[in-house]
């Protein structure tokens, strides 16, 4: 734990990693303030994208479950105009650090959000329309995807984009599903190998990461949230 720098694109992050951040009520620690793989996955990929499809510029963005902000600081310095980040209370003070510590405080705020809570829609109102909603290494509990998918409904207008990154596991396919029976479409949009983007990696490491992006369906659309057949087979890293 400490301080860590990140070379993304050419972009640096300064992240402050906590290991002494509990929760107030089980008293275990949590490990949200931490950078984790598909957090770095993901900004490698919107980097990539920053140059060939998705221009940031002057976008507004929002991280939910950012934990230490890597996605979200990733926007600002791909030219996002506006960038929320958000988590549970207790990791706030963490992602304000790291804001600070990346001089963007001028253009990236942040907020407490329990996903399905109506405790942030105030930003939200100030914010306007959201250009693009980004999440890393959330599917690990299917029960939490109502509450989820509660909070991206209510982010998404017509145009915002939803991207979402995840080491492939048993567990990604059921929270995908999850996603699916709350009116969602998955599209996958790549998949990588941990040693392919991770300077820590070794090759021992055969971890598979994926972005997939989540469609709301409108349901006067006539169209069925669908997922791909990909999805439903997924165990662990033996994808091709």
């Amino acid at each position: 734990m400490g301080i860590k720098e990140f070379d993304i694109a050419g972009n640096r992050i300064v992240i402050h990693e906590l290991e002494d951040v509990c929760d107030s009520v089980t008293g275990r620690v949590l490990t949200g303030s931490w950078v984790w793989e598909s957090a770095l996955f993901l900004s490698h990929w919107m980097s990539n994208q920053a140059q060939t499809k998705f221009d940031f510029t002057y976008k507004k963005v929002v991280e939910l479950g950012a934990g230490a902000g890597v996605p979200g600081l990733t926007a600002a310095r791909l030219g996002a105009s506006r960038v929320l980040l958000t988590d549970i209370e207790s990791l706030v003070p963490a992602l304000k650090k790291n804001v600070e510590a990346n001089g963007l405080g001028d253009r990236v705020l942040v907020s407490q959000h329990v996903w399905g809570s109506d405790d942030f829609y105030s930003q939200l109102d100030e914010l306007g329309e959201v250009d693009l909603v980004l999440v890393s290494d959330v599917f690990f509990d299917a029960a939490e995807m109502a509450a989820l998918a509660k909070t991206l409904k209510r982010l998404c207008g017509k145009g915002t984009t939803v991207w979402a990154a995840n080491e492939v596991r048993p567990l990604t396919s059921e929270c995908l599903i999850e996603l699916v029976n709350e009116g969602f479409e998955i599209v996958e949009l790549a998949t990588q190998l941990r040693e392919e983007f991770s300077d820590n990696s070794t090759s021992a490491n055969s971890e598979v990461f994926a972005v997939f992006e989540l469609v709301p369906v409108n349901e006067d659309s006539g169209r069925k949230a669908e997922v791909s057949s990909y999805i439903g087979t997924i165990d662990g890293p033996q994808l091709e």
